[in-house]
C-alpha cells in the first residue's frame, strides 16, 4: 500500500484498555504514514530480562521513550507512541513535547468493552509479533490497571473501535489528518473507505429472472 505523506511530523498517542488492540493499530498506522513505531513493551523487554513493571522501571521506559520521540520529531519523522497514555498529566507532557518539536499531535482512543479486552489478554499468543512483548495480566491486575485510567476530558481525540479492521480504523484517522491540514483533499479521498454500491440489475448468467417482481421505484 502506498504510504500517506503528511506535510509535517505528527505524534500519535494511544489510549485504551490492555487488549483493546492498540499495538495492532499502532504497527500498521506507523507503516502507512512512514512514522517511527515506538513500543513501550518492546523497549522494556530489551532493557529488562525479567520485567517487574514497577514505578522505577516504568520511569526508565518513559524517559527513554520521550527522548526517542523528541529526537524523531526534531528530525521531521512522525511517531506512533505505542504505550497507553492513560493519565492526563502524561498526555499533557507529550503534547508539550510535540509543540516544542513543532509537530502536530493526535490522541486516538481505541475502544473495546472490558470483557472483550480481557478475553484477548487471556488468549495472547507469544509467537505473534503484536503479543510477543505484551505485559501479562490476571483478572485482578487488569481491573486494578483500568481503575487508574483517566478518560480524556476536554481534550481533542479520535475514537476508533478495537474490533474493526485497520482499513476501517484508518478512515477516521485520515479524516482527522485532513481536517487539521496534514494532508490534502486528494490524499484523504484516496484513503477513506467508501461504501460499496449494490448492483440492482440481475446478472443474466445467474438464471431466469422474474421481472414481475422487480418493483423497485426511485422517487
Amino acid at each position: 500500500m502506498n504510504k500517506l505523506r503528511l506535510n509535517k511530523p505528527v505524534l500519535i498517542m494511544l489510549y485504551g484498555f490492555p487488549g483493546a488492540g492498540k499495538t495492532y493499530f499502532a504497527r500498521q498506522l506507523a507503516d502507512s504514514i512512514g512514522a517511527a513505531h515506538i513500543s513501550s513493551d518492546r523497549i522494556r523487554s530489551e532493557l529488562f530480562e525479567k520485567p517487574h513493571y514497577d514505578k522505577q522501571e516504568n520511569d526508565i521506559v518513559d524517559r527513554l521513550m520521550e527522548y526517542m520521540v523528541e529526537e524523531f520529531l526534531k528530525a521531521g519523522v512522525g511517531v506512533v507512541y505505542d504505550s497507553n497514555a492513560m493519565r492526563l498529566a502524561q498526555r499533557r507532557n507529550l503534547r508539550d513535547l510535540a509543540r516544542r518539536s513543532h509537530a502536530e499531535q493526535l490522541l486516538v482512543w481505541v475502544q473495546t468493552d472490558q470483557a472483550t479486552s480481557f478475553a484477548r489478554l487471556s488468549a495472547r499468543d507469544r509467537r505473534k509479533s503484536d503479543d510477543k512483548y505484551a505485559a501479562p495480566y490476571d483478572k485482578s491486575g487488569f481491573e486494578a490497571y483500568i481503575a487508574q485510567m483517566q478518560n480524556p476530558y476536554n481534550e481533542e481525540y479520535v475514537v476508533i473501535s478495537g474490533k474493526h479492521t485497520f482499513n476501517t480504523q484508518s478512515s477516521a484517522i485520515v479524516k482527522k489528518f485532513y481536517d487539521t491540514g496534514l494532508i490534502d483533499a486528494e490524499s484523504a479521498t484516496s484513503k477513506v473507505i467508501k461504501p460499496g454500491l449494490v448492483n440492482l440489475i440481475p446478472n443474466p448468467a445467474a438464471g431466469r429472472v422474474d421481472l414481475s417482481r422487480r418493483n423497485i421505484r426511485i422517487r
